[in-house]
């Protein structure tokens, strides 16, 4: 199998900044399991890929809704049910790791009412009766570059574990 993500993507993608760069790994992750993630496509990546992939997703939903809308997109199990809070402090990421498991207490208390199916009245309602999110999402959207940093540097440091 041709490598999915080549130097020349790297290069291209490290210019474009942190960002940019760990999207060639994770648009790359999102090709191999054919944009789905299930019992069938999760084992062609690592661990450590995952976590990457994690990562994508958590900010994708974050930046836009927070944890209610992560959840409500069906990402709950796959952010607070794998250890992606422990690859975040095993990347150096102590206080956003503590972050993801204090939301992750919430989730494990209120998981059937928080992924239960809802009208947009509902999910919007969500908000107002969560509020033990506000913190870690005030927490996530003021440190967001500064962990996307760390991230990134993460990636590049450690590049082998990420190729695909």
């Amino acid at each position: 199998m041709d490598k999915l993500i080549t130097d020349d993507m790297l290069r291209q993608g490290a210019e474009e900044g942190m960002d940019g760069f760990l999207k060639v790994f994770t648009d790359a992750y999102l090709e191999v399991i054919g944009g789905e993630l299930n019992a069938e496509t999760m084992p062609r990546l690592t661990g450590t890929q995952h976590a990457l992939l994690g990562y994508h997703f958590f900010h994708e939903e974050m930046m836009d809704g927070g944890f209610c809308q992560l959840i409500q997109n069906g990402y709950g199990p796959y952010i607070f049910d794998n250890p992606f809070a422990k690859a975040m402090r095993l990347w150096g990421l102590k206080e956003f790791s503590k972050v993801i498991y204090k939301a992750k207490e919430v989730y494990d208390e209120h998981k059937e009412d928080l992924t239960r199916e809802r009208t947009d009245e509902e999910f919007m309602a969500m908000y107002e009766l969560y509020p033990q999110f506000d913190d870690p999402e005030d927490y996530f959207i003021e440190n967001e570059e500064e962990i996307t940093a760390t991230i990134a540097y993460y990636v590049d440091e450690h590049i082998e574990e990420f190729l695909i």
